[in-house]
């Protein structure tokens, strides 16, 4: 019996098939015995520590397996060779090193009940000659990927048997480390540049024909099935239409697949659409991004599948349980991925098990993730796993905690309380819980994110908190309430004064809202970098109304997720959105009907004139901390958080009264200094976590 199997036999009752869900019905790939149909592929979640697996990488698979999945795929990127680095964020598999701690990934994904495989491949060109170990990229031919920007040597007979050999010995330590299968990569990795015409032009028996370009990655997992054995598992994470003129389309790269199953060394398909070598492609194609549809790939891949015979695997914005069930369902899949849905809620299968769907934690889209890696915008436990439990602890003594201030730090800090066991009032000077999310959604390409507002609303109401809106809340109506804790959530609003004639300009909030309607000539200034001014001119541009951004920074959206960036820029040239890069707002005044707007540039000092209809300002926000001050006097610590409580080096939690004080006091978010969602549920999270 494999380590999965008796993982799975001390948990038997979430595999014995007796539920009538679709997504709960083990599976058998290969020789393993999966428990149910979900899973989560391979990605770089950029937690090694030098190219090891280690505790926290570990602990981040770990919480998955403890949460119900069947399998979790380690190593996105994993490296088979010294020349296959992208500088960092990677594990490699070159040497016998990182053995010893497959093993204990392994060990502790099993004892949950999951399974787990990791991505073994050759970036090939996509590597970097300037990071890692400083070694020239290599490729089919000498076709520079725009996206890496680095030229490739073209691989000679040598090269072709050494990374063969590389793969099958990385696959090799996979099994030495307790893995339960590997899987190859085609896409812009080494063996789909051998497939494509767009980067194989070679003309000898690596080239040409459709099977001469097959030939490498058919030698490949020959080789792997040499070093791994007949009972391994091993797959193809495989690219099934490249969507570009001159690469493989869907008939094509079905013609590949019935190669690989004729060969007879893959087990499965894990079946990915589009390109990675651009921005763009990676964002809308690869690893779809918040402007694209939930799923889009999934008709293509329940194609495929009824025309191909090994099991599948799919993964691509599956964000919810009702898409997953239904691809599994209709037999569009054998195992759907829901890999950024784990992100935010690693405890997805269990909450299904448990009757509990409504409880899961969505994925809203936000592509945080993909910008500071493996970091849900609102869950602020993964990636974090070492630092702070997914699962709240309940405290030893139950206090009396006020929040004041209900978008989403505070909507956090008072879910967490009442997780602790507190007694928890929520106190919210709006008619409606969110705070800056509200606005954020309103914008038409960012309506999804109403989620995280949403999923906390029904979290305070499960755990009894007293929510009183429409309440401002100052001090004495804080004290009122006798707290134990103070937390001063307030946020804060858009930062306006710095500017001479402030008076004449509208906040993004407001225009947003609806508070201030839009003219037909606007000029919008971003001095942030974030989404919230792109956003606001993409939600204004339509025909008959000119839209133009003025930005301090040199490219467009530059504090946004790489996927959401370029789409931003693609969709704001769509939409005729005039863009003038690194200037300065000095100052508005009121001309006639209009606003005339002088800037300075950033680079020359040269100042310049732009006018408009309606001039939108973002810079973002300021503190509202009238309570906060008025607290402080009165509190135990004066309105001091410890940073050693914040950061993970204080244990012993909050330590009450410090001085004449009966309540301690912190604020969190906003109502500190201007920055994200994330920034602010995290604050609140490990906070009240110790409260």
């Amino acid at each position: 019996m494999n380590g999965v199997e008796q993982g799975v036999k001390t948990a038997a009752s979430q595999a014995d098939g007796t539920s009538g869900d679709p997504l709960l019905q083990p599976f058998r790939l290969k020789g393993l015995r999966l428990r149910n149909r979900v899973v989560s592929t391979s990605h770089a979640s950029m937690l090694d520590d030098g190219g090891l697996p280690l505790e926290r990488y570990q602990r981040y698979h770990e919480e998955k397996a403890r949460g119900g999945l069947a399998m979790s795929m380690a190593g996105g990127s994993a490296m088979t060779s010294p020349d296959s680095s992208w500088g960092g964020g990677q594990l490699d598999l070159s040497s016998d090193r990182i053995v010893p701690h497959l093993q204990s990934l392994s060990q502790r994904v099993h004892r949950h009940g999951a399974a787990v495989m990791c991505q073994v491949s050759h970036l090939g060109r996509r590597a970097t000659a300037y990071a890692g170990n400083w070694l020239p990229p290599v490729a089919p031919s000498r076709i520079r990927e725009t996206r890496n920007r680095n030229f490739p040597k073209e691989m000679d007979a040598a090269d072709i048997d050494r990374i063969i050999k590389d793969y099958a010995t990385a696959a090799r330590r996979c099994v030495d480390g307790g893995l339960d299968g590997v899987e190859t990569v085609t896409g812009g990795h080494l063996i789909g540049q051998f497939l494509s015409r767009r980067t194989n032009r070679r003309t000898d028996g690596f080239g040409g024909s459709l099977e001469d370009r097959a030939r490498f990655g058919l030698m490949v997992h020959e080789a792997i099935r040499r070093a791994v054995g007949d009972d391994f598992a091993v797959g193809i994470r495989l690219v099934i239409d490249e969507a570009v003129d001159d690469g493989s389309d869907f008939e094509e790269c079905l013609a590949f697949a019935r190669l690989f199953e004729r060969e007879g060394h893959v087990d499965f398909f894990n079946c990915i659409f589009g390109r990675m070598d651009t921005d763009l492609s990676l964002a809308e194609q690869n690893m779809p991004g918040m402007f694209s549809p939930s799923a889009p790939f999934l008709p293509l891949v329940g194609q495929f599948k009824r025309e191909t015979k090994l099991p599948v695997i799919h993964a691509a914005a599956i964000r919810d349980v009702a898409t997953a069930r239904h691809a599994i369902r209709e037999n569009l899949v054998d195992l759907v991925g829901m890999t950024r849905a784990h992100i935010a809620d690693p405890h997805i299968v269990n909450k299904v098990m448990r009757g509990e769907e409504e409880r899961i934690r969505p994925c809203v889209g936000a592509s945080y993730c993909l910008y500071k890696k493996v970091q849900c915008i609102h869950n602020p436990a993964s990636g974090h796993e070492t630092l702070v439990n997914h699962i709240i602890d309940r405290a030893e003594t139950p206090k009396r905690v006020v929040v004041v201030g209900g978008g989403p730090g505070g909507m956090e800090a008072a879910r967490v309380a009442a997780e602790r066991g507190h007694r928890v009032s929520l106190l919210e000077a709006a008619a409606r819980l969110g705070g800056q999310v509200l606005v954020a959604a309103a914008a038409s390409d960012r309506k999804d994110l109403i989620g995280i507002v949403d999923w906390r609303v029904d979290e305070l109401a499960r755990l009894g908190v007293e929510v009183r809106l429409n309440t401002y809340a100052d001090a004495e109506i804080v004290l009122a309430a006798k707290p134990d804790a103070v937390i001063v959530a307030t946020g804060g609003i858009p930062d306006m004064e710095w500017l001479e004639g402030a008076e004449h300009c509208d906040s993004v909030w407001d225009v947003l809202t609806g508070v201030v309607p839009a003219k037909d000539d606007v000029l919008i200034y971003d001095e942030t970098g974030r989404q919230a001014a792109i956003s606001c001119a993409l939600h204004l541009a339509r025909p008959g109304r000119v839209v133009s951004l003025a930005i301090a920074d040199d490219t467009l959206a530059i504090e946004t997720p790489y996927p959401d960036r370029v789409s931003f820029r693609k969709r704001a040239t769509e939409r005729g959105i005039r863009v003038v890069s690194d200037v300065r707002l000095v100052k508005a005044v009121r001309q006639g009907n209009g606003i005339a707007a002088t800037f300075r540039h950033e680079l020359t000092g040269a100042e310049t004139e732009m006018t408009a209809a309606q001039l939108i300002v973002e810079r973002g926000t300021v503190p509202m901390e009238d309570t906060y001050q008025e607290l402080r006097a009165r509190s135990a610590n004066n309105g001091v958080t410890d940073i050693a409580l914040m950061t993970g080096t204080e244990t012993n939690g909050d330590k009450g009264p410090q001085a004449a004080g009966s309540f301690v006091l912190h604020r969190i978010g906003d109502a500190v200094a201007s920055r994200d969602i994330y920034s602010s549920i995290y604050e609140a999270y490990r906070l009240c976590s110790q409260l």
